[in-house]
């Protein structure tokens, strides 16, 4: 927030893009998770590879992948952003009966990459949704959150709780 208010909105309330044209080009990381939940046939169909329409987590990482890539197609006034890198894991609570999925991108730029991080985790989580629907139409997707960030005038957030999972 800026001292006028949102930094979307101009000061007569009108939705802007941010102005980052004087802004110095850093070194920048974001991470986002979130998980799914799911019942027992789904995550053994997911561990094994067995599920009807494929390598679940293989396709959800390239879709969490190809959707960060473009989140400024999704998010109005999101800045378009060149990565150097993104990533997409998976971590499975065979015992919550979950899978986490988590997305760091990281890139040299003048704005940060959190939308992107929490847009690669949002359709990762998606697509194991769509992937495994015939099997549970109960799953939940659900606490997708900012992990992480580094770079930019704002400096390092690391979210309470950081040492969990």
């Amino acid at each position: 927030m800026t001292e006028q208010g949102f930094t979307h909105f101009d000061k007569r309330g009108n939705a802007i893009m941010v102005d980052i044209s004087a802004k110095d080009v850093t070194s920048r990381m974001a991470v986002a998770k979130g998980s799914i939940t799911v019942n027992a046939e789904t995550l053994a169909a997911v561990q094994s590879g067995s599920a009807q329409k494929g390598d679940v987590l293989g396709v959800a990482r390239i879709a969490g992948i190809m959707a960060a890539k473009q989140a400024a197609d999704f998010i109005p006034l999101c800045h378009p952003l060149i990565f150097d890198k993104c990533t997409v894991d998976f971590l499975v609570d065979e015992k919550k009966l979950q899978i986490e999925a988590i997305c760091t991108v990281k890139l040299s730029g003048k704005t940060g990459a959190e939308m992107e991080a929490l847009t690669g985790v949002s359709v990762a989580l998606l697509t194991i949704y769509d992937m495994c629907k015939a099997i549970d139409r109960g799953m939940v997707i659900g606490n997708i959150r900012l992990w992480e960030k580094s770079g930019g005038k704002s400096g390092h957030f690391i979210r309470d709780g950081a040492g969990e999972s």
